[in-house]
C-alpha cells in the first residue's frame, strides 16, 4: 500500500469511526484504566497542593513562625507524588497490554472469519504491520487520554489559583493562552498528516520484506539478494523524510513552549512583583504563582499527549481499514438429509475484477467423483472455493443437497465438506493435533484411520514421538506435508470432499493409492478434485471443462479424450508414464 493510499483520517465519519474503535480499544483496559484515572487525579491534586505548601512554608519562615506543620505536609505530598507516580506506570502498562491483546484478538479473529478473501488491498506484509506495530500503538489510547485528561486539572487548578492569589495574575495568564492554542493547534493537524504518511510507509517495508522471505530461497538461487535489499529499503528515505519532518514538529512546538512559558512566567512573576511591593500578596504566595503559572501552561504536557494521541489515532485508523472488510457471514440452518449432491445455480464470480465464471449451470451428482479441468485463469480453484463456499458467488447460488450454502450454519458447512489443497498449512502442537483440526474433533482412532487412508501411517510412525511429535520438531517434505492435509480432510469431510491439484507433490505410487481411495474408501462421498494431469482425470466418474467463464463440456475422460482441445489441457503437465493408460481412458 503506497503513502498515496494513507488513510484519510479527516473526514467526519472516519473521525466517527477511529473514535469508535478507539472506545472500544480503551474499554479492553479493564479495572486497570480506573486505577490509572484515580492515580492521574491524585497526582493532578497533589501538584496542585504542592505549591501552596511551598508558599505557606516560606511565609511561616518570613513571619517568624514555625513551618513545621507545613515541611511535614510537603513530605507527605512527596511520599504521595512517589507513589501514585509508581502506581500510574504499573496501571498504564497493565491497561496498555490489555488493550493490545483484546485487539489483536478481535483483529485476528476478524481477518479470518474473511474466509479466502482477506482485503485485497493489503498484502500480508501490510496487515502483519497493522497487527504488530498499529494495534500496540492504538491500544495506548487509554493511558494517553487518561493522562491528558487529568492533565487538564493542573492546568485548570493552576489559573483558578492564581485568580485566588490576585485575580489581576489570572487576567495577565489568560490573555496569553490564544498563543499556546494556536501553536497547539497548528502542531497537531502537521503532526497527523505526518504520522499518518510514516505508518503508511513502515507498512509498505513490512509488506516487500515478507514478501522476500517468503521468496528467499528463489532469491537466492536468482543471485538476486542485493537488488531485493535495494527493493526492500528503497521506501527508507521516504520514512526518515517523515519521521525527521515529525521531530521537526516536536521541536517547534518545544522550542515555541519554552520561550512562550517563560515569556509568560517572567511576565505574571513580573506582575506578583508589582503586586508584592504594594503588599498585596506575600513572598510565599509570590512563590506559589511562579509555579502555578507552569502548571497553568501545562503545554508541555498538552504536546506530549497530543502527539499520542495523534499517533494512536492513526495507527487505529489503520487497523479499521481491516477491520471495516466484511466478514463472511453464516446462516444457523442444520444440514439437510441428503448425500452431497451440489447444484451451482446462475452462479458468477469474478476474480481479480473481472468475471472469471459467469452464469454457472452446473449439478455434480451426489457420490460422484468428478474432475475440474480448463486451463490457467479459467476459474479452476473459484469453482472449488465455491463448492465449499471458501468465497460466495457474485450472483447465483451454491446448493448442497438442496439447501443454499449461505443458510447453513458454520459448524453444519464445515463439518459437510472438507477441503484438501496442495499446499497445506498444518495447524496444532502435534501431528494428531494436525490430522485432527476442524469443526470437531474426531476420535484417535479415527486420525489413525484417516492417515493411513492418505499413505501418512507409515512415515509418522517413524517419528520420533510418532503420532505425538510436535510439529516444529517434525521436518517433513512436500508431499509429507500434503499427505498430512489429506488426512485431514478425510477424518472430517462428511459429505463432499474438494481436492486442489492434491498430485502435485506426491510420487507416482503415492499418487496411484489416494486414486484407490477416491475410488474406494470415499466414494460413498461427492469428490470433486481440481486435476492438472490426464492421470487424475481418467481415475473420475466425468469431467468437468471449465472455459471461457462457464462449462464446456461435462462428460466422461474417456469421450473428451478424443477431442484435441482437451488433449491439449495436459500436454504440459503430463508425463509419459501416463500415455498409456489415457489412450483407452483406463480408470485404476
Amino acid at each position: 500500500m503506497s503513502t498515496d493510499d494513507a488513510v484519510d483520517v479527516t473526514s467526519p465519519a472516519a473521525r466517527r469511526r477511529v473514535d469508535r474503535l478507539l472506545v472500544t480499544v480503551a474499554r479492553e483496559g479493564g479495572p486497570w484504566v480506573g486505577v490509572l484515572g484515580l492515580m492521574a487525579l491524585v497526582i493532578a491534586g497533589a501538584e496542585l497542593a504542592l505549591p501552596a505548601v511551598i508558599g505557606g512554608a516560606v511565609d511561616a519562615v518570613v513571619r517568624n513562625r514555625s513551618p513545621g506543620i507545613w515541611v511535614i505536609a510537603c513530605a507527605a505530598l512527596i511520599v504521595v507524588l512517589v507513589v501514585c507516580d509508581a502506581v500510574d506506570d504499573l496501571s498504564a502498562g497493565a491497561a496498555t497490554a490489555r488493550s493490545t491483546a483484546g485487539l489483536r484478538r478481535g483483529l485476528v479473529h476478524h481477518l479470518l472469519a474473511l474466509g479466502s478473501r482477506p482485503p485485497r488491498a493489503f498484502p500480508p506484509g501490510e496487515i502483519t504491520a497493522r497487527l504488530v506495530g498499529n494495534a500496540a500503538d492504538a491500544a495506548r489510547v487509554a493511558p494517553d487520554v487518561v493522562r491528558s485528561v487529568a492533565g487538564l486539572v493542573p492546568a485548570v487548578g493552576g489559573i483558578v489559583a492564581l485568580v485566588i492569589i490576585d485575580p489581576w495574575l489570572g487576567v495577565t495568564f489568560v490573555a496569553g493562552m490564544p498563543i499556546f492554542t494556536l501553536a497547539l493547534r497548528a502542531f497537531a493537524r502537521d503532526a497527523a498528516a505526518v504520522a499518518t504518511r510514516y505508518l503508511a510507509v513502515q507498512g509498505t517495508i513490512a509488506a516487500r520484506l515478507l514478501d522476500a522471505l517468503t521468496g528467499a530461497r528463489t532469491i537466492a538461487a536468482a543471485g538476486t539478494v542485493e537488488q531485493e535489499a535495494r527493493r526492500i529499503l528503497a521506501p527508507v528515505a521516504e520514512l526518515h523524510a517523515h519521521g525527521v519532518a515529525m521531530w521537526r514538529a516536536q521541536m517547534r512546538i518545544s522550542a515555541q513552549d519554552a520561550v512562550l512559558v517563560s515569556l509568560l512566567e517572567i511576565l505574571v512573576v513580573g506582575v506578583a512583583g508589582a503586586l508584592l511591593a504594594r503588599g498585596r500578596i506575600s513572598p510565599g504566595e509570590l512563590i506559589a504563582a511562579s509555579q502555578y503559572v507552569l502548571l497553568a501552561s501545562g503545554i508541555g504536557g498538552a504536546v506530549t499527549g497530543a502527539s499520542r494521541l495523534i499517533r494512536s489515532r492513526a495507527a487505529a485508523a489503520r487497523v479499521a481499514e481491516i477491520l471495516d472488510q466484511p466478514p463472511l457471514p453464516y446462516g444457523t440452518a442444520p444440514a439437510p438429509p441428503g448425500r452431497g449432491r451440489l447444484e451451482f445455480r446462475s452462479v458468477s464470480a469474478r476474480a481479480g475484477g473481472q468475471n472469471a465464471l459467469a452464469g454457472l449451470e452446473l449439478e455434480v451428482p451426489a457420490g460422484s467423483l468428478v474432475a475440474v479441468v480448463g486451463r490457467s485463469g479459467s476459474g479452476k480453484s473459484l469453482l472449488a472455493a465455491l463448492a465449499g463456499r471458501l468465497v460466495d458467488p457474485d450472483e447465483g447460488d451454491v446448493l448442497l443437497d438442496g439447501v443454499p450454502l449461505r443458510a447453513l450454519s458454520r459448524k453444519a458447512l464445515r463439518r459437510e465438506i472438507g477441503f484438501g489443497f496442495e499446499r497445506p498449512a498444518l495447524v496444532g502442537d502435534t501431528i494428531a493435533d494436525a490430522i485432527a483440526c476442524g469443526a470437531e474433533v474426531p476420535a484417535r482412532d479415527a486420525v489413525m484411520a484417516a492417515a493411513v487412508a492418505s499413505r501418512a501411517d507409515d512415515f509418522i510412525r517413524r517419528m520420533p514421538a510418532g503420532y505425538d511429535t510436535r510439529l516444529a520438531d517434525a521436518p517433513m517434505s512436500g508431499g509429507e506435508t500434503q499427505r498430512i492435509g489429506l488426512a485431514r480432510t478425510f477424518a472430517h469431510a462428511r459429505r463432499v470432499v474438494v481436492l486442489d491439484d492434491v498430485a502435485a507433490s506426491l510420487d507416482t505410487v503415492t499418487e496411484h493409492h489416494i486414486g484407490a481411495v477416491l475410488t474406494g474408501a470415499l466414494a460413498d462421498r461427492t469428490r470433486i478434485v481440481i486435476a492438472h494431469r490426464a492421470s487424475t482425470a481418467a481415475r473420475t466418474d466425468a469431467v468437468i471443462w471449465l472455459q471461457d467463464g462457464g462449462v464446456h463440456a461435462f462428460a466422461p475422460h474417456e469421450q473428451l479424450w478424443h477431442d484435441p482441445g482437451y488433449r491439449a489441457l495436459f500436454e504440459i503437465h503430463d508425463e509419459p508414464r501416463a500415455d498409456a493408460a489415457l489412450a483407452n481412458g483406463s480408470r485404476r
